[in-house]
Parts: structure tokens; sequence; C-alpha cells
């Protein structure tokens, strides 16, 4: 075949663009990037993780013809693991938390895979939607549960693509890389990797409300308060893909500082950003803000901005969380970063 045409629709995954935010870039004096993770075909960065969690279990032999893949998700693993099983030829069952974005439920009967709801509740219930994931692929022979969480081909999906890509287009400057983390994988293949490369180079995460990462990181315990509508962002546990992660620095941000993003890179911009993405991008504006100008930070625009339209970007939502769409500028918003006290951030 034409090495110009791809076989198969996974194949598209990856090799994407990474772009510069001029309006942050401008105000901050550092060259602010972000790699566009939403060109995937399936429209997140979780499609890298699917296809190489997919690509291994065939090769070892855990998945095999016929069989269904099983998975317990937020959303947009499911989505990438129901685009690359119809791309490989098996069926898929998402097991999803009631109460995430219609958009993502609709994307995932889009791509044909079955959709099982259950009840939002505690990772300690039986009835969590990762323990129901694993107990059907436990249950029934002829199901393969990917375990995103745990299973380590997730980091290496980034280990061996995303970071290197990154990288390549940066021409080997890479001073800082902002991520958010949900399974741990995004950051810990792109951090392990970026610091073999540059030992020099400092990782951030950014933890939302409601999420008990930057705890962990400043106290070792898992404690969280207040509550995000970033869907798929923080955990309450420590698990093998973020075991692995090369963290210096740690910050919680709260939902506003994602809106005013979102509306900042929007209009000025005209770069539309999902909910993990935002908190991303306010991320990397505080990074800028703490580390001085002539830095190259990179961050990820991690899915498709309509699956966060009926939250972040539905004014009745955002009212009724007492959150505003247009409260700061992005140079106040920088300001009051700048002036933050040290002992908000985690230096791990």
């Amino acid at each position: 075949m034409n090495s110009n045409i791809q076989s198969n629709i996974a194949e598209l995954i990856g090799n994407t663009d990474l772009l510069r935010i001029n309006s942050l870039s401008d105000l901050t004096g550092c060259e602010i990037l972000l790699k566009c993770e939403h060109q995937n075909p399936g429209g997140s960065i979780k499609d890298r993780a699917a296809l190489q969690l997919v690509q291994d279990a065939i090769a070892t032999g855990k998945l095999k013809p016929g069989m269904t893949i099983v998975e317990g998700t937020a959303g947009n693993t499911g989505i990438g693991l129901a685009l690359v099983a119809k791309a490989l030829g098996f069926k898929m069952l998402v097991v999803m938390p009631k109460g995430q974005t219609p958009e993502k439920e609709r994307m995932i009967a889009l791509h044909g895979a079955e959709l099982k709801l259950v009840d939002p509740c505690p990772f300690a219930n039986p009835n969590h939607f990762y323990h129901t994931a694993k107990r059907l692929g436990e249950e029934n022979e002829s199901f393969w549960w990917a375990d995103q969480f745990e299973n380590i081909s997730n980091s290496k999906a980034h280990y061996e693509n995303t970071g290197p890509e990154i990288w390549q287009q940066t021409q080997g400057k890479v001073d800082a890389l902002v991520s958010v983390s949900g399974t741990g994988g995004t950051i810990a293949g792109n951090s392990k990797y970026l610091s073999e490369q540059n030992p020099d180079l400092q990782t951030w995460l950014v933890d939302p409300d409601g999420s008990g990462v930057f705890t962990y990181l400043k106290s070792g315990e898992y404690v969280a308060s207040g509550s995000s509508f970033t869907e798929g962002i923080g955990i309450m546990r420590l698990v093998e893909n973020f075991k692995q992660a090369r963290i210096t620095k740690a910050i919680n941000l709260p939902d506003q500082d994602l809106v005013t993003i979102s509306r900042e890179l929007r209009d000025k911009d005209g770069i539309l950003l999902g909910s993990s993405s935002a908190l991303n991008v306010a991320g990397a504006l505080f990074a800028a803000a703490k580390m001085g100008k002539g830095k190259t930070i990179v961050t990820f625009s991690c899915d498709l901005a309509e699956r966060s339209y009926s939250k972040l970007y539905n004014p009745e939502f955002l009212a009724g969380k007492e959150i505003q769409e247009n409260n700061e500028t992005l140079e106040e918003m920088y300001a009051r970063y700048q002036s933050m006290p040290d002992d908000r951030i985690v230096t791990v």
C-alpha cells in the first residue's frame, strides 16, 4: 500500500501538532506550547493509551480474535478503545459512571460500543465503575479487561511516542512539562522520557479540587477538599502508571481558573479548550509565572472542547456552581499567579 495511505483508522493515532499559544507566550515571555491531542481520530489523548493497551494485549496473547474488550472509564478512554476495537475487529463494552457529559455517552454509542452506566460511588464500593469492569472481565472468558489504571502499556504509549514527538518538535528545548493526571499514564510516560533527555526538566502536575494527588505529593496521604466538574482527572489512590511519573512541582487550581482561561483563549487565540485542557493551560500559565521569562513550556489539549459543552460552556451549569464566565483578564490572572505564595506549590 502507498506509504502515505494508512490501512486502518487506528494508524491515524499520534503525530499530533504542537501549537504556540500566542496570547500566553506574548504575555509571559515564555514559549507556551500546546500538544494538540484532540487531533487524534477519537478526539482525545486517550487514543494513544487505547491503541497501546490493545496492541500489547494482542502481542501477549491475552486478547484474541472474537473477544470483547471491557473497560471502566470516565469517557475518553472508552471512546478511544471503541475506535481501536472496531478498527482491529473486536467488540467493546464501556462501563461508565452516570453524570459524565452526555457528549461522551453519545460518542461511545456512535463508535458502536455497548455502554453500561453505573451509579457513581466511592472507590471502596464494589459497584464502583472500576470494580464493575474488572468483575465483568474476570467472570467472562471471552472478555479482556484493559485496566488502564494499573496496566503500564498506558504510560508506555507516551514514553515511546508522545514524549519523543515533543522532543523532536521542540528541537530538544523543553524546560517544563505541565499536565493533569487521571490514570497517570500521560504525565508518567512523557515526564520519564523528557527527563531522560533533559535532567533539568520541571514537570508540573496540576490537580483540581476534589482530587487527592496534590496532598499525596505534599504529605504522602490522599486527602481531597471541595469538588471539580473536570471529568476523569484526579484520583484518590496510587496506581502503577502514576508511580512512574517524574514530578518536580504540583499545584492545585480551582474550576474558576479553567473557566476564565477557556474564555480568554477562545477570544484571543481562537483556541477552544475542554475542561482538562483548560486546567493544563492554566497550569502552564502558573508555571510561567513562577519560572520567569525565556522558558519553553509544553502542555496538552487533551480532547475536543465540545465534550465539555454541557458543563464548561453552559452558563446555567456554571451559575449553579457560582462560577463567573468573565471573572478576570489574562493579565490579572497572570499577576495573581506571580504573587501567589510559594507555599501553595508542592516541590517533590
